[in-house]
């Protein structure tokens, strides 16, 4: 299976501060699933920052889509953004635009015809369970609601690579196994899906899927080597 991403000895710091990721080195397989997992503190936002391209590492080398990311001119760099869905942490929508214009946003964006719009929207707040709240705005919602608005809006384009950061922090526990069998279709469709969570409960939902773990700024097991579930236990 080829791969869609390569760190190579990365190494991440903030100021003149000790460094916050240290010797990252991994590969994504095109079309897998993997769980990035490590407490609170590990750094796991701040390596996906760097997997979305929302940061430039101290050291070492990037590569994404068979492109070394130091070498790519500034110019072609929203193309590869757009290639890459994130669900962020703290939802980043926009908060004078209604659910429905939040989760359009990318396609607009990417010069999707208007008249070609409002279908996939719709299906996709249906699926996310918020039909009724297509009209109403960020600040009206609740967290999990906006939650479940900043996940659509992510996956709306079936993009290349999908990155979560604690996707299911904000939902109840029906919500949260709704949402991962989202990211499960989208990842058969041949996105490569990467969630970072703590909530290990969460590690065997998606049969096949790997494990990176974080500690301390380093990653523990690069080759996402360990796979969930068990044998016989698989959900899929």
């Amino acid at each position: 299976m080829a791969n869609i991403v390569q760190f190579e000895n990365v190494g991440l710091r903030y100021g003149t501060g000790e460094e916050t990721l240290s010797d990252i080195s991994f590969t994504l397989a095109r079309g897998a699933f993997y769980f990035l997992t490590g407490a609170s503190g590990a750094s796991k936002t701040s390596l996906l920052k760097l997997l979305y391209l929302a940061q430039r590492p101290t050291r070492g080398a990037i590569r994404l889509f068979d492109e070394d990311i130091a070498a790519l001119p500034r110019a072609r760099l929203p193309g590869f953004r757009r290639r890459i869905g994130v669900v962020f942490q703290d939802f980043r929508l926009i908060p004078h635009l209604s659910a429905f214009d939040n989760i359009a946003l990318p396609l607009r964006v990417a010069g999707v015809p208007e008249a070609d719009i409002a279908a996939p929207v719709k299906e996709m707040l249906a699926w996310v369970g918020l039909a009724e709240r297509a009209e109403a705005r960020p600040p009206t919602l609740s967290g999990g609601e906006q939650q479940r608005v900043a996940i659509a809006r992510a996956v709306i384009g079936r993009p290349d690579i999908l990155v979560a950061d604690e996707p299911t922090g904000n939902v109840d526990p029906d919500m949260a196994e709704r949402l991962l069998h989202l990211f499960d279709s989208l990842n058969r469709l041949g996105t490569t899906v990467v969630v970072a969570t703590h909530d290990f409960q969460l590690l065997g939902r998606i049969a096949g899927a790997h494990m990176m773990r974080l500690e301390r700024g380093r990653l523990l097991d690069p080759t996402g080597s360990l796979r969930f579930p068990p044998p016989g236990e698989a959900r899929r």
